[in-house]
């Protein structure tokens, strides 16, 4: 709150924001900065007081359990909150059930369609890569799961930048990703990037002579365009975590080109980094679409994406509210501070 705030009083520049809430989490998480629910009395507790203190967002995590998150999701439907979640306890039709609005990350974090899952449990070990790999998107289990999605209204955000960095190979580290991370975090992205690439990990942690990231990042994508023309709500991120180089800004436009990677045109992609995230933000009357009336938000761009998506890496001008800003000012005045502060 205290950035948006800043931000907000112009005292330093930055987007329009929706404030997400501390992670919603069971017992049990590795992320011991998390309070954990003791339950859905405390989950109800929870929300309210963040929605309180001007939170209108929530995102619940790996370990709540389905009752914590029925109880988070009616009190936040209540008072006009969304609630998305990356989920493991729970799996993503059972999450459609209680009332979930998004799921975060897609396929890859789905682990109901683990063999060794256990109901409400998430497993002591959740790494689906190998089995992703194997799963046919296009019919049965995983193919009954996105229409059910789609039927309940759950929107799916597609982060695909961040599990590219897990692919021996790809992608290419741009020298602007570089230039932005603190000398530290640029030391600690490159060394994993060489272990992500390692033969001899690969052979420890997969038991297997080539990392299935490849084949899983493909799936992810394949799940990802079904789940679109199923007439699910698409919506873009980057998740700026993983094994780093991921950076707010250059993900998001490495979005959209996966986006394309994946079958969708230019325009589609484009439009689902746009339009469709003001639509689930349920403010698709004032922004996400260029139409009288609406925030002048824009950005200016050398090129034409439409039909060379690689140009939407090309940002001269952002426009906030009319107002203009140089890109490349803004890129140069954070140069070695990402992962710093």
């Amino acid at each position: 709150m205290g950035v948006k705030k800043e931000i907000e009083a112009g005292k330093a520049p930055g987007p329009k924001m929706h404030v997400t809430g501390p992670y919603l989490e069971g017992p049990g998480t590795f992320a011991v900065q998390l309070h954990e629910l003791t339950g859905p009395d405390d989950a109800t507790r929870t929300v309210n007081y963040w929605l309180d203190e001007g939170i209108d967002n929530f995102k619940a995590y790996m370990f709540i359990t389905p009752a914590e998150l029925s109880a988070a999701i009616a009190v936040a439907h209540k008072r006009g909150a969304k609630v998305t979640g990356h989920l493991c306890s729970i799996g993503f039709r059972q999450a459609a059930q209680i009332g979930i609005d998004d799921l975060e990350h897609g396929l890859m974090e789905d682990t109901e369609f683990l063999p060794w899952k256990k109901p409400d449990v998430c497993p002591e070990t959740p790494d689906s890569t190998e089995s992703l790999s194997k799963i046919d998107v296009q019919a049965g289990p995983v193919r009954e799961m996105i229409l059910d999605l789609v039927q309940h209204h759950v929107s799916v955000t597609s982060t695909l930048p961040v599990y590219e960095m897990f692919v021996p190979g790809r992608p290419t580290i741009q020298q602007r990703v570089l230039d932005a991370l603190s000398p530290d975090a640029r030391s600690s992205f490159l060394d994993n990037k060489v272990w992500v690439g390692d033969s001899s990990v690969i052979q420890k942690r997969y038991k297997m002579p080539v990392s299935p990231w490849a084949a899983a990042f493909k799936k992810e994508m394949e799940f990802e365009y079904a789940f679109a023309k199923a007439g699910g709500l698409l919506v873009a991120g980057e998740d700026p975590t993983g094994i780093g180089g991921v950076l707010a800004g250059f993900g998001d436009q490495r979005e959209v080109e996966l986006l394309v990677e994946a079958g969708f045109t230019p325009l589609e992609a484009i439009h689902i980094a746009t339009s469709n995230g003001a639509q689930y933000l349920g403010e698709a009357d004032r922004i996400g679409t260029i139409a009288p009336g609406k925030q002048a938000d824009l950005v200016i761009i050398k090129g034409d994406p439409s039909h060379k998506i690689a140009d939407i890496e090309n940002v001269e001008t952002v426009f906030k509210d009319g107002i203009g800003y140089d890109s490349t000012k803004l890129i140069e005045s954070v140069r070695e501070q990402v992962g710093r502060r």
